[in-house]
């Protein structure tokens, strides 16, 4: 499965960004999908996943409320709308699939996945 990850830019506190992850491959749509983002010095954390057919979402505790995840299975391309963007959440976001239930990442993080795509930037000015 490859992925091409987009959507990322400069926005101020409060605004919004839409992220854009596109799947390719056999087996892309019996995949969860989601997104996982990595601060400066920090390491890389769960933000939110959603299962192969769009029906369960899971998102980190600092972001529910503010992040929408969905997908679009005709396209294979999974969506992270992200309002009410604060300082906090510049980082740069990874778009993730992998085969194992949206509750497998959130417990296991990163050591659940096995398709990564390029990071896209997103930085929210104070």
């Amino acid at each position: 499965v490859q992925l091409q990850a987009s959507g990322g830019g400069l926005v101020q506190t409060g605004g919004s960004l839409r992220l854009s992850c596109a799947a390719s491959g056999r087996t892309a749509s019996r995949n969860a999908m989601g997104w996982f983002r990595q601060a400066p010095g920090k390491e890389r954390e769960f933000v939110a996943a959603v299962s192969y057919n769009g029906a369960t979402a899971y998102y980190a505790d600092s972001v529910k409320g503010r992040f929408t995840i969905s997908r679009d299975n005709a396209k294979n391309t999974v969506y992270l709308q992200m309002n009410s963007l604060k300082p906090e959440d510049t980082a740069v976001y990874y778009c993730a699939a992998d085969p194992a239930r949206p509750g497998v990442w959130l417990h296991s993080g990163t050591k659940a996945i096995n398709y990564w795509g390029q990071g896209t930037l997103v930085t929210v000015s104070s």
